[in-house]
């Protein structure tokens, strides 16, 4: 399953919860610690993953591609957005130096 990495994860369960946990760890042939840190890890990347993808409808991703493609013009507070964005990029790559 996974390395020992020298890292602790402590938490206090009820007899009921350890008992379900065991059996299931026991179904699978890990210890209970294995088995415990194995579904927080997989729980884990399902959140990650749910969190990090837009997932669009056919029109809605038919019409993104349509403003990549052809943009609306730019109005007088896009301009005024990207210059004040560049002031504070610039700004902070002077303070970087």
């Amino acid at each position: 399953m996974l390395a020992h990495t020298g890292k602790r994860l402590t938490t206090r369960i009820t007899d009921h919860v350890q008992e379900k946990l065991q059996a299931a760890a026991d179904i699978v042939g890990a210890t209970l610690n294995q088995f415990v840190v194995q579904a927080a890890l997989e729980k884990a990347e399902k959140v990650i993953e749910s969190e990090s993808t837009i997932v669009l409808t056919r029109r809605e991703s038919l019409r993104l591609l349509e403003l990549i493609e052809n943009p609306p013009p730019r109005n007088e507070k896009f301009i005024q957005a990207q210059a004040r964005y560049q002031r504070i990029k610039n700004d902070a790559g002077s303070a970087a130096e």
